[in-house]
């Protein structure tokens, strides 16, 4: 439902994306992840039609963005970053006027408005000033006039942005019970939202893919993948160093101390799962274990890894 082949942007002498390709299907939801400047919210722009790129092409549902640019966008839902709107209008207003724009006039577009905003929950300030809204209610505004039309393609740039946590919870619900008849792109620099929501996350640095796969794929890369951490009383120290680095599952161990507390990190070797020689082990040797706990991995660790460092990009040329 999305193609993108060799799109790339340069603004004078800087490339701000680098011949990226990628597709996404129906059914994905794609977290679109990568630091700041990486070249995200410049790839949605091309995506939906609002930026030309300088060479490379984007195609939605069949349509050209440049050639067919009204059918591909007919198409898109798109909340871009800060969500603008005409601020004096109220939420209905604005509502009822993205509704004209996508061509809904009466029964209809008081129906597809009252959709959008039962799924956003705006009943609460349909009838204030967009700008006398939180930034959440914002957001939420911007969310509802993307889904007003049922667009088979949904691109949001941090569409949790300014939540609160329940409203987070209530906005990533909404997106997992349309993704099944969509497909979705989310920027987000939110790494839980990647696990909560995402069926597939790609990573950019410096306008290129630097990874992609499943959250549980990228996760496998993390160092801390089958990790196991057991927490013993302090005196337990030395002893216990010996016997969890003896064992054949462990690659190595980290130690941290506080509060008579000593927590041993036991990092798995490719393939094995240390967290039963731990337990058994813990067993056998009668420890009085305050907490164990094993880890599939953690996915800033791996955003870390694989993305590279402020200081170094500012000294590297862009490609």
């Amino acid at each position: 439902m999305i193609e993108i082949e060799g799109l790339t942007k340069r603004f004078g002498p800087h490339t701000v994306v680098s011949d990226l390709s990628l597709k996404v299907a129906k059914g994905e939801v794609l977290g679109f992840l990568g630091p700041n400047g990486a070249g995200k919210s410049t790839t949605m722009k091309m995506v939906t039609g609002f930026l030309a790129p300088t060479s490379g092409r984007a195609v939605v549902c069949g349509h050209d963005v440049e050639s067919d640019e009204r059918a591909a966008q007919a198409s898109i839902g798109y909340l871009p970053e800060g969500a603008p709107a005409y601020e004096d209008m109220t939420a209905r207003q604005f509502l009822f006027f993205i509704a004209e724009v996508r061509g809904f006039k009466g029964a209809e577009a008081k129906a597809r408005v009252a959709a959008a905003v039962g799924k956003t929950e705006l009943e609460s300030v349909l009838d204030q000033p967009i700008e006398t809204l939180s930034k959440g209610f914002k957001r939420r505004v911007g969310l509802a006039q993307a889904i007003l039309h049922d667009p088979p393609v949904l691109i949001m740039d941090e569409p949790t942005d300014g939540l609160d946590p329940n409203q987070k919870h209530s906005v990533r619900n909404l997106i997992r019970s349309m993704a099944a008849e969509k497909a979705i792109i989310v920027s987000t620099h939110l790494l839980e939202e990647v696990e909560a929501i995402c069926t597939r996350a790609v990573i950019i640095d410096r306008g290129r893919i630097v990874a992609d796969g499943t959250p549980a794929e990228l996760l496998a890369r993390s160092r801390y993948h089958n990790a196991v951490t057991i927490a013993l009383p302090v005196r337990e120290r030395e002893g216990a160093l010996a016997r969890i680095k003896a064992l054949p599952s462990v690659a190595a161990v980290e130690t941290m101390t506080r509060n008579g507390i000593v927590e041993f990190t036991a990092f798995a070797k490719k393939n094995a799962l240390p967290v039963e020689d731990i337990s058994a082990l813990a067993v056998r040797e009668k420890w009085d274990v305050k907490e164990l706990r094993a880890e599939e991995g953690r996915l800033d660790e791996v955003f870390r890894a694989i993305t590279t460092h402020d200081a170094s990009r500012a000294r590297t040329p862009a490609p």
